[in-house]
């Protein structure tokens, strides 16, 4: 592993303090002394961040001696990025407001998208029910109950065909939330845009496909890893070639952030999956350049409200260091971290849930002066349902008053230079270097998977985070302290009935009825045939199930009869 910190010389913001700063520092240190550590609620966690990380009282020059102002910050713009990848970042261009959107049927989440983008919102974010993100139609008997609840129903291109139905596919651009069968997903986007005459060639995008994470954290497999691997690379290749405009995918910390992880194992393990992709991209005979500018990130904005910030600074010096002197990128946007961030679904309460709202607000604050690309904002009331379409104007009002209203655009990088910033953002790195050393001693990303490394440490940081609330060393409010004695939300809340899954699932067998099914067949069977291939990309076949209106269970069964099935072992 190769650190570009040694060797260096310091500068600039470490530079002597003069006489007069040094006996008001002692002044400082003597009254302080003298004072009474708080006590009550809260008051076990006054020295450390929500991940643990140990916090001082004050920080001052000998906190950021070691900084090296060309090495660890320059310009934003400049490598290694850690101001931001754009020289004037929000002065030129906005993040994109992208409110993660789908419930129901593809009819049902089509009018929602044409209300946000009336509402100015400037991006489609597709959220995939449980069914479609494992790979199941909603006529399958492991889809039952389960049909539109979390995400839209997409069971085949005509879903897709409905879900953009008015919906410039040319002009928008789309993010989809799905990993295992995001290979049939894209291949179903492909085929409805080009149906309304819109060249692949022409759509700009993001899919997430990252397989690794789902292993590590969310646990929405099909195959096992190393096919999965197969199937990415297929994409990277499929997309360098034919989809200029798309990022093949979105490697994402928020689901490991999700599942109970520290902020430092977020930025570790998700860098780390994205060195994987990296590392299978060139194996696979890719010239890094060709593909590294079309990987993207996804972060969580949790609530601790400074450490998210030294999280995305972090990520980007990393990113940037390991591509060029690594991986011997040499096109600086190879070097470059974009990255798109939700707020944390997991600070978010049941109790009280108007509180939310306000949470929301100061994690979306975090994401902007962190310099994020994307955003999406929770609406308040996710813990208990779907949102309501009032509940979703306002988490999009709430990004709008924060780009239009505070002016924390105006500057870039407000907090640089900040002696808690420069210094935490230093240890994050630190950490996250730590970290990726124990998973090189297993050999790697899916070795450490297989061993259970990754599962173990988020499982072990979940647990004493627990112990925290339960000691009342955190503090949320309106769970275990500020509680009401009434537990009545009080608010409208979204639902969707049974009668979806009826209706979804009469669908599927309509479209199966309808088809020409020896086209249908043949289809499947070369996928099948390429699966067992590696010179021949999935993709151009995929396209051509997809457009034989191939449902998405099909297409999986077909090539799980090639791969098989991942079983997690389990981990103690």
């Amino acid at each position: 592993m190769i650190d570009s910190r040694a060797n260096s010389k310091p500068s600039g913001l470490s530079a002597p303090p003069d006489h007069e700063f040094v006996h008001q520092k002692e002044q400082w240190e003597a009254a302080a002394s003298r004072g009474k550590s708080r006590t009550g609620p809260g008051s076990g966690a006054l020295d450390r961040t929500i991940s643990d990380l140990p916090l001082k009282t004050i920080y001052g020059p000998e906190d950021v001696r070691d900084l090296d102002l060309a090495r660890d910050l320059s310009y934003p713009g400049q490598y290694p990025y850690t101001r931001g990848i754009h020289p004037n970042m929000y002065r030129d261009r906005l993040w994109t407001m992208r409110q993660f959107a789908g419930f129901g049927n593809a009819q049902q989440t089509n009018e929602r998208y044409h209300f946000l983008l009336s509402q100015g919102q400037m991006g489609l974010s597709v959220a995939f029910d449980m069914p479609t993100l494992m790979g199941f139609d909603s006529d399958a008997q492991q889809a039952r109950g389960e049909v539109g609840k979390c995400g839209v129903a997409v069971d085949s291109l005509a879903d897709m065909e409905v879900l953009f139905d008015g919906i410039d596919m040319g002009e928008i651009t789309t993010s989809m939330t799905i990993n295992g069968p995001a290979c049939i997903a894209l291949a179903q986007y492909v085929a409805a845009a080009e149906k309304k005459g819109i060249p692949r060639k022409a759509l700009g995008g993001t899919i997430q496909a990252d397989i690794l994470k789902e292993y590590i954290a969310q646990k929405e497999w099909i195959f096992p890893p190393r096919p999965h691997m197969r199937i990415i690379v297929d994409m990277m290749k499929f997309c360098r070639d034919e989809m200029p405009k798309w990022n093949t995918i979105s490697i994402s910390g928020y689901h490991i952030r999700e599942a109970g992880s520290t902020a430092v194992q977020e930025l570790a393990f998700t860098l780390a999956d994205g060195f994987a992709y990296v590392e299978a991209g060139i194996k696979a005979g890719m010239d890094v350049d060709s593909f590294a500018s079309r990987l993207s990130f996804f972060f969580n904005a949790h609530i601790d409200f400074f450490e998210e910030i030294c999280k995305y600074r972090a990520a980007r010096r990393i990113y940037a260091r390991h591509m060029r002197e690594r991986y011997g990128a040499k096109d600086p946007r190879s070097w470059q971290l974009r990255f798109h961030t939700q707020t944390a679904g997991c600070s978010a309460t049941a109790q009280q849930p108007e509180n939310n709202i306000v949470r929301v607000a100061y994690e979306a604050l975090a994401a902007v002066l962190g310099g994020t690309q994307s955003l999406h904002t929770n609406s308040m009331d996710e813990v208990l349902a779907l949102p309501t379409e009032k509940s979703v104007e306002i988490a999009l009002r709430t990004q709008q008053v924060l780009a239009y209203e505070t002016n924390a655009t105006n500057v870039v990088d407000p907090l640089g230079g900040s002696y808690f910033i420069e210094s935490l953002t230093d240890q994050m790195e630190r950490e996250a270097e730590a970290y990726f050393r124990q998973i090189e001693e297993f050999g790697g990303v899916i070795e450490a998977i297989e061993a259970g490394f990754f599962q173990r440490e988020i499982a072990d940081a979940s647990y004493r985070y627990q112990r925290s609330l339960e000691t009342k060393d955190r503090v949320i409010v309106g769970v275990n302290c500020f509680e009401k004695p009434e537990d009545d939300h009080g608010i409208d809340l979204l639902k969707i009935g049974d009668e979806i899954e009826r209706g979804q699932a009469r669908s599927v067998e309509r479209l199966r009825a309808g088809r020409d099914a020896g086209k249908t067949q043949e289809a499947l069977r070369r996928l099948k045939r390429a699966c067992t291939d590696p010179a021949d990309n999935l993709m151009p076949h995929l396209i051509e199930c997809v457009n034989a209106y191939a449902t998405e269970g099909e297409i999986v069964e077909a090539m799980v009869e090639v791969y098989g099935r991942y079983t997690e072992s389990p981990a103690f």
